[in-house]
């Protein structure tokens, strides 16, 4: 383990490992939500597509945060979305869910939950389907399942 560096780099391999500096192979996903599945609350998952943005507190305090808690809020200076953010730091989706709700409560984290109406809203889907199509460079076409 490297001594001197933040606590979310020392326990990352140096070599060329894929692995993001700072992640430890074995730990499971319940151990980083203390087996939690969802937030405090009784309210429903934070859907994929909700956006997450660091806030001026949880930037003020960012070096005061651990590990995965510091990556999420460095990662929201920009919007991101529950699933880029997954994928980007690379957690769980519900890991995500769960740290992300309470680091809003901590008010380090706004997030911005989508409009029912139009992430149920098959028009949008369709339209989002005909964008793919449209793009020049696709590996192959995209099938209508309809």
């Amino acid at each position: 383990m490297a001594v001197g560096g933040p606590p979310h780099e020392a326990a990352g391999d140096a070599g060329d490992s894929p692995e993001p500096t700072g992640r430890a192979r074995g730990i499971r996903p319940f151990l980083l939500t203390a087996g939690r599945v969802s937030g405090g609350g009784a309210a429903p998952p934070i859907p994929v597509e909700t956006q997450l943005v660091s806030t001026a507190a949880g930037l003020s305090v960012l070096h005061s945060l651990t590990f995965e808690h510091h990556d999420i809020i460095a990662t929201c200076r920009r919007p991101q979305s529950v699933a880029e953010l997954a994928a980007a730091l690379r957690l769980h989706l519900n890991v995500v869910r769960v740290l992300a709700e309470d680091l809003c409560a901590a008010g380090h984290l706004s997030i911005h939950r989508p409009n029912a109406r139009t992430t149920q809203d098959l028009s949008v889907l369709r339209r989002v389907i005909d964008g793919l199509r449209a793009v020049p460079d696709s590996p192959g076409p995209l099938r209508d399942t309809r």
